[in-house]
């Protein structure tokens, strides 16, 4: 029976036992629906029948309002048990879940479209990162609200001092600063909170005079007041940390993730998007007509921790030496942790970049006990940890004269000195006197062969000196190696074996022989 033929055979008899008649139901069935009807009511509705925890509904209801929709159903049931309710658990889970999706449906959040303009908001967030051998890494991932442009850097941490090079970075690759820039409330940004007012780091609006910009924060614990960001958190996450899913492999360095980023923020920003059907590229073109100019030098914390290099070239991180190059002692350098390198920043000493700062230097991290000291940042103390060479300084007149005759005299001096050669004055005075003699040149490289061959005698230096007199030019001195040997060599059996030995005339066979019967071993053979 169908609910409109009753309705329509009592609407064409106005009679409840006539239209029951041509329906085909009992008149009773006719006046209740009729009655239903007159009231305005549902039909098909049915009349909810008592239940076991309708009782209880009013209890369930306050701790559903108290925990914000958020308690769950086995506690609200064991409370009910100790209360006296005698139903089962299945009960309670389907009167808690109705009264919190009532509950929810009073409390619906609503939002409001938000119409970005070119040039105003930048927004930044950090994500988890994977991991490089045991250690932990971050992303810093900012996106730009109207042109849609992300950026994603990799970091080892997240203090203050990295997340003003990371957000001096980003500036600089977008080419412009915005008016506002939006995050949530870390420590690095905000300071604390009086009376639900947030208490901004100095040193944050610092950051934002240097660039012309206003650091703002969300509401605390609400990053859907930043979903943009948010969401590009969520897909660099996914698409840059390894996981079953992208099948990604890890990486074996950071400067591996560091082109993975890279990589990934040139597909994203090159794509059409979603939103705007548009490249964000492109569109970034057109919005930095409306950011203003990044100041040449980074805000100084961007730079990293401040260090004074000492007299020995040299500066102290996490209890590492790292040497700098000359002209920096006793000035000021700041040094910050990039990748696998420490990067150090000073002032500019050329001439046309006074005071500009630049990077001095980039150094492989290291561990305390292995200092970073590079020879090149001492180009006045060569030789390095050895033993250094002894520069003679004269000291009386009798030195200064022999020392005048050349460098073959400093030579013969120093190795005299080393081997404990008996009288070097009375000897460098008779040397001074030839050179007076026969002319300093010749007594000079005199002196010099003396020292190479170590002949430091009374006589040798005249014996020198007489020789280079008859020879014009001196002969190669004969050094003892694999092509000047005193061992004997097998010359003359190699002589020997060019003429081979006449071999042996064999003998004819004596008459005996010829006439000797064969035996049977030898027929057989």
């Amino acid at each position: 029976m169908e609910l409109m033929e009753i309705y329509e055979a009592y609407d064409l008899t106005r009679c409840a036992w006539s239209a029951a008649r041509l329906a085909g139901c009992d008149p009773k069935t006719v006046q209740r629906y009729v009655a239903i009807r007159a009231a305005g009511g549902n039909p098909y509705q049915t009349a909810p029948r008592a239940k076991l925890i309708d009782p209880f509904l009013a209890k369930i209801e306050e701790k559903v309002d108290l925990s914000k929709a958020t308690v769950r159903a086995d506690i609200v049931h064991s409370d009910l048990v100790a209360m006296g309710f005698t139903g089962s658990e299945r009960t309670t889970r389907r009167a808690v879940a109705q009264i919190k999706a009532a509950w929810r449906a009073g409390r619906r959040r609503v939002y409001r479209p938000w119409i970005p303009e070119p040039g105003m908001w930048l927004q930044w967030d950090w994500g988890e990162g994977p991991r490089i051998g045991d250690r932990r890494t971050q992303l810093f991932c900012c996106w730009l609200a109207w042109s849609r442009f992300r950026v994603v850097l990799p970091t080892w941490d997240q203090t203050l001092g990295t997340l003003t090079a990371c957000l001096d970075a980003a500036l600089r690759r977008i080419g412009g600063a915005p008016t506002y820039l939006l995050t949530d409330n870390p420590k690095t940004v905000t300071v604390e909170h009086i009376a639900k007012v947030a208490v901004r780091h100095p040193q944050m609006v610092e950051l934002g005079r240097h660039y012309g910009c206003v650091v703002h924060t969300c509401e605390p614990f609400d990053p859907e007041s930043k979903g943009g960001v948010e969401n590009t958190v969520k897909i660099a996450k996914a698409d840059l940390v390894p996981t079953a899913t992208n099948l990604r492999a890890a990486y074996g360095s950071f400067a591996e993730l560091e082109e993975a980023c890279a990589t990934w923020c040139e597909q994203v920003n090159t794509r059409r998007h979603r939103a705007t059907h548009r490249v964000p590229a492109e569109m970034l073109a057109e919005e930095r007509a409306r950011l203003h100019l990044v100041p040449d030098q980074p805000y100084v914390l961007a730079l990293g921790d401040e260090r004074l290099v000492g007299d020995d070239r040299t500066i102290r991180w996490g209890d590492v030496r790292y040497s700098v190059p000359p002209g920096h002692e006793g000035a000021k350098v700041w040094c910050r942790v990039h990748g696998d390198h420490l990067v150090i920043v000073g002032r500019d000493l050329r001439s046309d970049r006074a005071g500009a700062l630049t990077e001095v230097w980039r150094h492989e991290l290291s561990v305390p006990g292995r200092p970073r000291i590079v020879a090149e940042h001492y180009p006045d103390h060569p030789g390095g940890n050895g033993p250094r060479q002894p520069r003679p300084r004269p000291q009386s007149k009798a030195e200064q004269d022999f020392l005048a005759i050349g460098p073959g005299a400093q030579a013969w001096l120093i190795e005299a000195a080393a081997t404990g050669v008996a009288r070097i004055r009375a000897k460098m005075a008779r040397a001074v006197e030839l050179a007076a003699i026969v002319g300093a040149t010749r007594v000079d490289q005199a002196l010099g062969l003396a020292a190479i061959h170590g002949r430091f005698g009374d006589e040798d230096l005249a014996s020198i000196c007489d020789y280079l007199a008859t020879h014009e030019e001196q002969s190669q001195a004969a050094v003892a190696d694999e092509a000047h040997s005193a061992q004997p060599g097998t010359a003359s059996w190699a002589a020997l074996s060019a003429h081979p030995h006449p071999s042996p005339t064999p003998a004819s066979p004596g008459p005996s022989s010829s006439n000797r019967t064969p035996t049977e071993e030898e027929t057989r053979r």
